[in-house]
């Protein structure tokens, strides 16, 4: 018998994320479907800028009470930073202390990372695509076939105990359309960003370091997380530190740190600039069919046998 179509109440629970109306026992193990988006430099940028300043979320006693330390992407331009931020600077210009800054340093193409897909050449049409990341049976499609082989078997059947017009009779399906999804190969990337901590005072530097140094424990290592991603991430060991205090000049007295952060990161495509699509959906071909040579005289119909029946 056919399958029952879901009712109302049935599909607004599967979408409140109750699976009560299938045969599941376990519904907890059910997967929710998390959209995939590309990776980017741009991605790596921000996963790292926003773990500075939202996953640290760094404090520090300043001359107006203990307030969060301002975090600044330095690669923007200057005049957007002005108007932005504007509280980051004073009516000069000059910007206000203590403050914290991140900068991508370098990037480097490691041939010694290539990952396990290295050598996945693209499918060679015009949608590309070459590693495999999810596979599923298009039950659609899939059902169609086996209900229009089914019918062609037994639709004509009158036999009480099989039924009559049989549209999905049982038997086996060997035509299973399934859909399959390819991205481009990632590309493996060691990127290092500097952070810099600039305070006037050396308190403010101590509290503003502290939350670096123990952050990871006795490791060096951590991930950043954007858009789906994780990328590995690693606190060199050395804490630069500059100061003009012992110059005794008139400057403005800065007390500074440079933390350094290796990054493993990818990239999948070339961004704006992919001429192809990044994900791309393929379906299997299940039937292929070759049409008959046809000719003006003497056409002899061989798809019929002597009975006048089709052949198989």
């Amino acid at each position: 018998m056919p399958s029952k179509k879901p009712s109302y109440f049935s599909t607004r629970n599967r979408r409140q994320g109750d699976y009560s109306y299938t045969d599941v026992e376990d519904p907890s193990v059910i997967r929710e479907e998390i959209p995939f988006k590309q990776s980017t430099l741009e991605t790596i940028d921000t996963a790292m800028y926003r773990w500075v300043n939202e996953e640290m979320d760094v404090y520090v006693d300043t001359n107006t009470g203990f307030k969060k330390a301002p975090v600044l992407w330095v690669t923007s331009e200057r005049s957007y930073q002005v108007k932005k931020d504007k509280g980051l600077r004073d009516p000069d210009g000059t910007l206000i202390l203590p403050l914290i800054t991140v900068e991508r340093a370098s990037v480097v193409k490691s041939l010694s990372k290539k990952g396990t897909v290295f050598n996945a050449f693209p499918i060679q049409d015009a949608r590309g695509g070459s590693i495999t990341i999810a596979r599923q049976i298009n039950q659609e499609k899939t059902s169609n076939f086996a209900n229009a082989d089914m019918f062609k078997k037994h639709g004509s059947t009158k036999d009480p105990k099989v039924g009559i017009n049989q549209q999905n009779f049982p038997g086996v399906n060997k035509k299973v359309v399934y859909e399959t999804v390819t991205i481009p190969v990632p590309v493996y990337l060691d990127i290092q960003y500097d952070i810099y901590i600039r305070t006037e005072y050396q308190q403010q530097m101590n509290e503003i370091l502290a939350p670096f140094l123990t952050k990871t424990g006795s490791l060096n290592y951590f991930i950043i997380k954007n858009e789906g991603h994780g990328f590995e991430s690693f606190i060199q060991e050395d804490y630069a530190q500059e100061n003009n205090i012992t110059a005794l000049e008139q400057e403005e007295r800065q007390y500074q740190t440079k933390v350094s952060i290796k990054v493993l990161g990818y990239i999948i495509g070339a961004d704006k600039n992919q001429e192809q699509p990044r994900i791309v959906r393929r379906q299997n071909a299940v039937e292929v069919k070759i049409g008959r040579e046809k000719v003006i005289v003497g056409d002899i119909p061989e798809h019929i046998d002597k009975r006048g029946f089709y052949r198989d």
